[in-house]
């Protein structure tokens, strides 16, 4: 019994030194939600807008929109699961590298993204209206710094 246990703790041994890590990728679960920042319903609330809503105005045609939070962090191996939502009427979608998900109005959307690789990673809403000011990003760090993080807490 003990020949199959060592084999496996060397083949694990190796697999961890091969990736030079040691850091096991982890699920991540973030609620997004699209937010109304300025729309043109808003100009009876702050009538200072009807003039940027206005033909003419700098949000003719516009109207502005956040992904929040806009600012994710995980790590290298990582598979993050979103759970999307959009409690207005106006469309989305949410658009990130490898990942499409359209968010009709009054919706709520499930998907995963797996964090394949270091880096940082923008999520933008692609319509015209909402571009370029609908946006985030997801930093994904190395698994080496993931295995320093889960050697920190192993410590403390």
């Amino acid at each position: 019994m003990r020949a199959p246990l060592a084999a496996m703790l060397t083949a694990l041994a190796l697999g961890c030194a091969a990736t030079g890590s040691g850091y096991v990728p982890q699920e991540r679960h973030f609620v997004v939600t699209a937010v109304p920042l300025l729309t043109k319903e808003m100009t009876s609330l702050y009538p200072f807008l009807r003039e940027a809503f206005a033909p003419g105005g700098v949000l003719e045609g516009k109207e502005l929109y956040a992904f929040v939070p806009s600012s994710l962090t995980v790590v290298e191996g990582d598979l993050v699961r979103f759970t999307l939502l959009n409690p207005e009427d106006d469309p989305h979608d949410f658009v990130l590298p490898g990942l499409v998900v359209p968010l009709p109005g009054k919706s709520v959307r499930e998907a995963t993204w797996r964090a394949t690789s270091a880096g940082i990673f923008q999520f933008v809403c692609s319509l015209p209206a909402h571009a370029p000011e609908m946006y985030g990003q997801i930093v994904v760090l190395p698994a080496s710094v993931g295995a320093g993080f889960a050697a920190a807490q192993g410590a403390g």
